[in-house]
């Protein structure tokens, strides 16, 4: 006997239909997943199954959320200015969305790199 769906019926629909043309149709919709319960999930899913290979975790990297939150934990810890010198309060009189919507940009479209360490 199958399980779950035993009539063999259609599934949940998760594809989104309310774009009048093309571009955006067939996205998945789903929660958000706060940062803290993912980082959860996945600490405890990598203790419990240590051959477990995760996929599926860039597209967390370049949320906004992820990158706010970056921002926020390097800024607490009292950053030090990277190799090229921008410091957090140069980056604030820019604009810290337009800083982060950068970064999200390249992080999304695989041109990101990021420069080398300082060494001390």
């Amino acid at each position: 006997m199958r399980t779950g769906n035993a009539a063999g019926g259609k599934g949940p629909r998760y594809y989104s239909s309310s774009f009048g043309d093309m571009e955006g149709r067939d996205e998945m919709i789903k929660a958000s997943v706060s940062l803290q319960d993912l980082r959860r999930r996945i600490y405890s899913k990598a203790k419990s199954e240590l051959e477990w290979r995760f996929w599926g975790l860039y597209v967390h990297v370049y949320k906004m959320e992820t990158l706010e939150e970056a921002y926020k934990m390097a800024k607490s810890n009292d950053g030090a200015p990277g190799i090229d010198g921008v410091t957090f309060d140069g980056i604030e009189a820019k604009g810290r969305e337009d800083f982060l919507q950068q970064i999200q940009q390249e992080l999304q479209q695989r041109t990101y790199k990021p420069m080398s360490n300082r060494r001390a």
